[in-house]
C-alpha cells in the first residue's frame, strides 16, 4: 500500500492483554491466570484484509472477540477510528454497528426458534436503524439476494438450511448494519470444500461492492495466503510476526513461523522437504510468563531470549517480527493445493495432475473454482486476485 488515502488506518490494537481467572477449587486456595493475549499491538487499514494465523489455543478467536467487545480486555486498548471502543453505553452500542463478527459454526450460531427473517432483522430492530416493518422486510430479501440466497426462503427456520447456506445467512445478518469492519473466525473451517469455494468467493465480492475492511481468522495456511494483503502469525497469546502474504510465504524470519509453514505438505513427491521440528516442552500460558513464549522450543535460543520478551518491531520494511535473533536465511514455503490439504493432489500418481493448482503471482481475494476428481471434491484453485489499487478503482468507479 502507498499513498494517505492506502494507509488510512480503521483499526489500532494497543498493548492488548486479556486474562481469564482461574479459580481454586479449594476453600481459600490462590486462583490463577491463563494469558490469553500479551500486549498484542496490530493496525488495520481501510479496506485491506488481515490475516491471522497460528495454531490452536494461540489467542486468535480471543482477539477477534475483544474487537468485536464479546471480551473485554484486561489491559490496552483498541481504537476504532481513532476513538476508543466502548463497552457499555449508547457510545459503544453505535460502534456496534460498524464492526461485525461472522462465526465459525453455521449451526450454533443462529438461534433454532427464528425465522431466517427474524435473524437477518435482529440487528436492525435492536439498533432502531428500520423502524418500518415493511422496510426491514424489503431489507431482509435484498441481503438475501446480496449473499446468494433465494427470497421465497425467507421463513425457512435454520434447520432446513445446509451449512453453507446457514452461513450466507450469517454473513446477511453480519452486513445488516452496514458495517465498516468485519472480524471472521473461521468462517469456512466447519464447511465441505465444495461450499468453501462459494463463500469465499462470496467474501471477495463483498469487499469489491462495499468496500468491506476483515480481519480474517483462520487455521488453514492456503486459505489465508490467498486471501490477505498482511498476514499477523500468533504463538501463545503474542504476535510473532507480520507482514505482507507474500513475504510471509517467501521469506520468513520467525524460527515459529518457518516452523509452521515447514508443516505444508510438498505438492510433489519429488521435491525435497524436511519439516522443521520444534523440541522441547510447550509453555503454559498459565502463571507468570517470563521471556520469549518460544525459548524453550527455539533452536536458536539465547540467555537474553529465556529472560526477557521480544517486541515486534520492523526489520525490514514492511516486515516486523518479535525475535532477537531472527533468522537471515530465505526459506521458501509451499502451499497446499486447496484449502483441505488434499492428499489426492499431493501422491504424484499421474491421475491425480489435473488437481494440482499453482499460487498466484498476487495475494488478496480472488476467484476460486473447485476442483474434483471422479466427481469428488479435492481442492481449490485460485485465480490470482486484484491488487488492493485495482480494488479501489473499482470501489470508487
Amino acid at each position: 500500500m502507498s499513498g494517505a488515502e492506502e494507509k488510512e488506518v480503521l483499526l489500532e490494537i494497543k498493548d492488548l492483554s486479556k486474562e481469564f481467572e482461574i479459580r481454586s477449587g479449594k476453600i481459600g486456595g490462590k486462583s490463577q491466570y491463563l494469558h490469553a493475549l500479551s500486549n498484542v499491538n496490530l493496525k488495520v487499514y481501510k479496506g485491506e484484509t488481515l490475516g491471522i494465523i497460528g495454531e490452536s489455543g494461540c489467542g486468535k478467536s480471543t482477539l477477534g472477540r475483544c474487537i468485536v467487545r464479546l471480551h473485554q480486555p484486561t489491559s490496552g486498548e483498541i481504537l476504532f477510528e481513532g476513538e476508543p471502543l466502548d463497552y457499555k453505553g449508547a457510545r459503544a452500542k453505535k460502534q456496534r454497528e460498524n464492526v461485525q463478527m461472522i462465526f465459525q459454526d453455521p449451526y450454533s450460531s443462529l438461534n433454532p426458534r427464528k425465522t431466517c427473517a427474524k435473524i437477518i432483522e435482529e440487528p436492525m430492530i435492536i439498533h432502531k436503524t428500520v423502524t418500518d416493518k415493511e422496510e426491514r422486510m424489503k431489507r431482509v430479501v435484498d441481503l438475501m439476494k446480496v449473499v446468494g440466497l433465494d427470497s421465497q426462503h425467507v421463513h425457512r427456520f435454520p434447520h432446513e438450511f445446509s451449512g453453507g447456506q446457514r452461513q450466507r445467512i450469517n454473513i446477511a445478518r453480519a452486513l445488516t448494519l452496514n458495517p465498516k469492519l468485519i472480524v471472521c473466525d473461521e468462517p469456512v473451517s466447519a464447511l465441505d470444500v465444495s461450499i468453501q469455494a462459494q463463500v469465499l468467493n462470496l467474501f471477495g465480492r463483498l469487499q469489491r461492492e462495499f468496500g468491506l475492511t476483515y480481519v480474517f481468522i483462520s487455521h488453514d495456511l492456503s486459505v489465508v495466503r490467498h486471501i490477505s494483503d498482511r498476514i499477523a502469525i500468533m504463538y501463545l497469546g503474542q504476535v510473532v510476526e507480520l507482514t505482507a502474504a507474500e513475504t510471509v510465504y517467501d521469506n520468513p524470519l520467525h524460527p515459529y513461523t518457518r516452523a509452521l509453514l515447514s508443516a505444508i505438505p510438498p505438492t510433489s513427491p519429488f521435491e525435497e522437504h524436511a519439516p522443521i521440528v520444534l523440541e522441547g516442552d510447550i509453555p503454559s500460558p498459565i502463571g507468570d510468563l517470563k521471556g520469549c513464549p518460544l525459548a524453550s522450543r527455539c533452536p536458536q535460543c539465547t540467555e537474553r531470549c529465556r529472560c526477557e520478551t521480544p517486541a515486534l518491531r520492523e526489520v525490514e520494511p514492511g516486515h516486523e517480527v518479535a525475535c532477537f535473533t531472527r533468522g537471515n536465511r530465505r526459506a521458501t514455503a509451499r502451499v497446499p493445493t486447496g484449502p483441505c490439504g488434499s492428499r489426492r493432489a499431493l501422491t504424484g500418481d499421474a491421475r491425480f495432475a489435473p488437481c494440482v493448482a499453482q499460487p498466484p503471482a498476487r495475494r488478496g481475494i480472488g476467484e476460486c473454482t473447485l476442483m474434483t476428481f471422479e466427481g469428488a471434491p479435492c481442492g481449490i484453485a485460485w485465480r490470482a486476485p486484484s491488487s488492493m489499487e485495482e480494488r479501489r478503482a473499482e470501489w470508487s468507479a
